[in-house]
């Protein structure tokens, strides 16, 4: 086997294809690797959505692969990938909102590939993520991407220093539109193929359609109240909702309603003001410490907490349980914490001991 072997998870999308790409330049002896996820293409996809992960999206990987002169190869998850959807159901089911994107990273894109890389002699694994990794004091860290707009460490958070020492996202230092022009640069049939903003297994956007499928018996009709438990409606399905939802509720009324609370016991879902959103603290378990090795008990450290994806992020401190888990207390009460969800800590600069550029860790909301 050639000494430098890198598998590279290629999705057919111009994220992956450019770090094929960048690579095989640098010389790397590349082997692509395309994850199919066993869903039925289109059984939920409408018209002029960019999904992932399909027969189109194998094609593409492949026909850039080949233009490198890499090896390719198609391998069948479909069984990883039903695990995640059934998690994903469940987590609606119980009302809690699910992100299968950080479960998939940690299960399978740098799980299951990690096993596969070592089978065929692969000392890394590359992936088009928009982040980037460093060693400093002995201890592998996840440094968020140049391009603050497209960073994805928020779903790496869970990742181990095994998987971060054979980890490369060789797009990490570059701006999307520096993305687009080394695709250009390197004649990808990718280059001008548009992002895929969809779950891979939803690429409709209905996540309810999948949650009837896989499990009909998950939506079932109940009240609708207030947070004082006056009736206002009927739902669907507790399944069908979301902490934060304000349009599709399904009640008339001439002032705007929040979706605050989900009780999958009851099955009743309870909408509030807008301000009923706010919390001054929450708890986070399943706890993946990257920049540190763990948080002795009663511990406490400043960080910048994410509790979604798409938030600037909050002042808050951490204090450690005894069983691993953490409470969270914000500054400044955050809107629409919602259990489920990850919560992920950066570092904030200054005398709190970390650099800002830095994704400590993470956990999820419960």
């Amino acid at each position: 086997m050639p000494e430098k072997i890198t598998l590279v998870a290629m999705s057919g999308g111009v994220d992956s294809s450019v770090c094929a790409a960048m690579l095989r330049e640098q010389g790397h002896d590349i082997v692509g690797l395309f994850m199919r996820n066993g869903v039925k293409e289109g059984a939920h996809a409408e018209k002029g959505k960019q999904g992932c992960c399909s027969v189109g999206d194998s094609m593409d990987a492949r026909y850039v692969a080949q233009s490198l002169g890499a090896q390719f190869y198609v391998m069948n998850f479909s069984d990883q990938f039903s695990r995640v959807i059934d998690y994903f159901v469940d987590e609606y089911k119980n009302g809690r909102t699910p992100n299968p994107c950080a479960v998939c990273n940690t299960d399978l894109k740098f799980g299951k590939l990690l096993d596969y890389a070592r089978l065929v002699g692969a000392e890394k694994i590359a992936t088009g993520h928009y982040a980037q990794v460093a060693q400093r004091d002995g201890r592998w860290r996840l440094l968020r991407a140049v391009d603050d707009t497209k960073d994805q460490t928020y779903y790496l958070f869970g990742l181990t220093q095994d998987q971060l020492a054979h980890a490369l996202f060789p797009v990490g230092h570059l701006r999307k539109t520096e993305v687009r022009e080394l695709a250009r640069k390197y004649k990808l049939k990718t280059r001008d193929k548009p992002e895929s903003m969809e779950i891979c297994f939803v690429p409709g956007g209905d996540y309810r359609a999948v949650v009837a499928e896989r499990d009909p018996g998950a939506l079932i009709p109940g009240p609708i109240v207030d947070t004082a438990g006056k009736a206002l409606g009927e739902h669907s399905g507790v399944a069908g909702f979301t902490i934060g939802q304000r349009r599709g509720i399904g009640i008339a009324a001439e002032r705007a309603y929040y979706v605050v609370k989900l009780d999958p016991v009851t099955n009743t879902v309870v909408v509030g003001d807008e301000d009923d959103l706010n919390r001054d603290a929450m708890h986070v378990e399943r706890v993946n410490w990257i920049s540190i090795e763990t948080l002795a008990p009663s511990r406490k450290i400043r960080a910048l907490v994410k509790p979604r994806y798409r938030s600037p992020g909050s002042a808050a401190t951490l204090t450690a349980r005894a069983d691993g888990s953490l409470d969270v207390e914000f500054d400044v009460p955050e809107r629409g914490v919602t259990p489920g969800q990850c919560a992920v800590f950066y570092g904030m600069g200054g005398d709190s001991g970390f650099e800002v550029d830095e994704c400590l860790g993470g956990g999820w909301i419960s």
